[in-house]
């Protein structure tokens, strides 16, 4: 009898054939998932050990990429003077060079320093929250007091030599993450694009970034040399340092599976079972920690949500926050059913550029947060004027070989860098928020 068939009586009934695509597609996903995860734990062979040299040359660089920040920022605060045009929230002409430097969130961050964090969340005349310090995480202006307070300088002048000196260490430890990766000549020009790009201007403002820069790329390089308790320490800081660290924690949990399915080849002894783990959980613990402690000290539910889609309703308007859905309410808003097509399509190509051969040789720990990193975005934040700056933790991810490939390839990313950086100085810094 035909396997297609039973017999029925004297009659033969053809049986339902169940479609073989779900079991095919279900194969090669796995596939898939097993060459992504394959070429993520190989070593790549062209990694070198960075010299004194090479670290030297780094500096050099970070010196030489500051300096271009603060040509670019004079510049334009010039041009700002002499225009007489509004500068920062409240929309008065900056008073003078420092001031320019120390507007939009950097006096927050001032204020915040000074006074600490509101009892209260203000309230607008519908009673809705109004944008306020609580969105802004206490470890830079305590930094900023405490310098302050120290040597007897403002905390302008304190909040961006602080800024200045901890781009610094966010450049020297993104070029030893990219060098324990990955080629040399890929590290340099991923820590060259880093050093002029777009938005580099930040590291020389009163800006929380780069000490958070700094404190991430040091928990990833660490969590590659499989140090995880160091990695705990430093997440656990830099998660009251900048929103972010979500996306350390989904990394590490990635991280963990990886090892755990890979155990036999590649040993995963108990105590690194146990310190990764707890890394992971404890930092998702105190990456959601500050919620709470806004719910606490303000007697308002949800208070740090409130307070962060504050800045969102000039945009779509108020409504409760649904994670995964701002991108798909923002592009929808303004474009229809051709901005849903369009936020599919960014995802969809995300996806592709996490999932190519030159991401997954960049090692499992770098491909894990980038691939975190862009679902935390596109999670919980609105593409607005920020999402540029917030992309700036995805900086290892320019480590991408593709980007450096050639001279002209080098050439071309260098200069639309620069280019660019001229253009945000303008667009998101002097006459826009940045």
């Amino acid at each position: 009898m035909s396997r297609s068939g039973i017999a029925h009586g004297s009659a033969v009934v053809d049986a339902p054939v169940r479609p073989a695509w779900p079991r095919r597609t279900a194969r090669r996903a796995w596939a898939g998932v097993k060459d992504w995860v394959g070429d993520a734990v190989q070593t790549d062979p062209g990694i070198r050990r960075p010299s004194r040299r090479d670290l030297g040359a780094v500096t050099l660089l970070w010196g030489i990429g500051r300096l271009v920040n603060v040509l670019l920022l004079g510049g334009w605060y010039l041009v700002s003077k002499a225009a007489n045009w509004g500068f920062g929230a409240p929309g008065y002409p900056a008073k003078d060079f420092l001031s320019f430097l120390t507007d939009w969130d950097a006096d927050r961050y001032g204020r915040i320093a000074e006074i600490g964090y509101p009892p209260n969340l203000p309230l607008d005349m519908y009673g809705d929250v109004e944008p306020n310090d609580w969105a802004f995480l206490p470890v830079f202006p305590f930094l900023e007091r405490t310098v302050a307070g120290a040597t007897g300088m403002s905390w302008q002048l304190a909040g961006v030599l602080l800024s200045i000196l901890f781009s610094l260490g966010a450049t020297i430890v993104l070029f030893l993450l990219l060098r324990a990766v990955t080629k040399p000549g890929a590290a340099w020009w991923a820590t060259v694009l880093f050093t002029f790009g777009p938005l580099s201007f930040i590291f020389v403002i009163a800006y929380a970034e780069s000490l958070f820069l700094f404190l991430l790329f040091a928990a990833l390089l660490l969590a590659v040399r499989r140090r995880y308790v160091w990695t705990l320490v430093i997440g656990v800081v830099c998660a009251y340092t900048r929103p972010g660290v979500l996306a350390l924690a989904l990394a590490l949990g990635i991280v963990f599976l990886v090892r755990w399915a890979r155990r036999r080849s590649d040993p995963f002894p108990l105590r690194e079972r146990l310190r990764l783990c707890a890394a992971g959980l404890v930092i998702a613990a105190a990456g959601l920690s500050w919620s709470w402690i806004a719910d606490t000290v303000t007697r308002t539910p949800h208070a740090y949500i409130l307070t962060e889609t504050a800045w969102w309703t000039p945009l779509i308007g108020t409504g409760e926050f649904v994670p995964l859905t701002p991108w798909f309410r923002f592009a929808g808003m303004y474009l229809g059913i051709l901005g849903i097509v369009l936020v599919l399509a960014i995802m969809i190509g995300f996806f592709c550029w996490m999932w190519s051969t030159p991401v997954r040789r960049l090692g499992l720990v770098v491909a894990a947060f980038g691939l975190s990193y862009g679902l935390y975005l596109f999670g919980v934040f609105l593409p607005q004027q920020s999402l540029f700056r917030l992309m700036l933790p995805m900086a290892p991810l320019l480590g991408d070989e593709r980007l450096s490939r050639t001279r002209r390839r080098r050439a071309v990313t260098l200069g639309g860098a620069l280019v660019l950086q001229v253009a945000a100085v303008l667009l998101l810094w002097t006459i826009g928020y940045p």
